[in-house]
């Protein structure tokens, strides 16, 4: 990739010498294709350094929820639907709803998207956050402005697949004769297993088999099915504290807004991109601000 890019700009260098030797139009218009090379490299490679996450690469599911409001911000979650399905069809990524809750006299309460496509999580990840609206309302007979919220939550389409690895030196085994019923060759032989988890202090035992290996399997099974679910409730438990972290759906915290009236701008707060087209961003152009942000995130990193 960087040799590639590399590559581009030698070239594009070697075209610049000759551009001012020879003057000429098939000179120029040489030059002219190599610059749009140098271009095109220039954002792959900008795009894979920005998109290098582990889960970038992936599907992505993005719930919208309006604010309080009723119905104004209610219509500002049909838009915020609409963009992004726009965004995504222009990406020629697949769009499927999953859930969707009508408004009761226009737009929606809620709905859930799931974004088919190479890197839609990482060029939507930064969409997560509060999006406000300003606006001459159309619900309002005496034609005030409006302010409306709406939030957005960006999350990866990942597989809920957990590896439970469990290595040799986190495991203390015990074997013991086994007790109570299940006949003389039972109680008569060391064939009871317990194994105890040392990093989590899980313990298990299984007896109720004649062979001591069989029932080391038995409670290696048993292990991995509590590990799993220690695994499956530390997920749920960071779930829970990523939502109770999301700011109030409310003004001072939003991460966009959207400016109808009196004038017309698009900003993004936190990396301070900010358009004039309107209209243009509502029907889906939001790649400027994306890169905006994710530009502003990698910064962030790197400091």
């Amino acid at each position: 990739m960087y040799a590639t890019l590399d590559k581009a700009r030698r070239d594009t260098e070697e075209w610049l010498e000759m551009a001012r030797e020879d003057k000429s139009a098939e000179a120029l218009e040489a030059l002219n294709e190599q610059l749009s090379t140098l271009s095109r490299c220039l954002h792959t490679t900008e795009m894979a350094t920005l998109l290098s996450g582990p889960e970038d690469k992936t599907a992505a599911i993005l719930e919208i929820h309006p604010g309080a409001g009723g119905v104004e911000s209610q219509d500002w979650a049909e838009m915020l639907l609409r963009m992004y399905t726009r965004w995504a069809e222009a990406k020629g990524y697949a769009v499927t709803v999953m859930d969707f809750l009508p408004g009761e006299e226009a737009g929606l309460k809620s709905v859930t998207l799931s974004i088919d496509g190479l890197y839609a999580y990482g060029l939507l990840k930064g969409e997560t956050g509060i999006h406000r609206l300003i606006r001459i309302s159309p619900f309002d007979a005496s034609g005030r402005r409006h302010t409306s919220f709406a939030s957005v939550a960006v999350y990866p389409d990942i597989e809920q697949d957990i590896e439970i690895d469990v290595r040799d030196e986190d495991l203390r085994l015990d074997v013991f004769r086994a007790s109570g019923p299940g006949g003389q060759h039972v109680n008569r032989t060391n064939s009871a297993v317990r194994i105890t988890h040392l990093p989590t202090n899980i313990v298990v035992q299984c007896q109720n088999e004649k062979s001591q290996l069989k029932n080391k399997a038995l409670a290696m099974k048993i292990l991995k099915a509590r590990l799993y679910e220690l695994e499956l409730k530390k997920i749920e438990e960071a779930k829970r504290a990523d939502h109770a972290a999301k700011d109030a759906i409310g003004f001072g915290s939003q991460i966009r807004t959207y400016t109808l009236q009196p004038y017309r701008l698009v900003k993004d707060h936190r990396s301070d991109t900010e358009t004039g087209n309107v209209d243009a961003v509502l029907d889906g152009d939001l790649d400027e601000l994306i890169r905006g942000q994710l530009l502003y995130a990698h910064a962030g990193k790197k400091a």
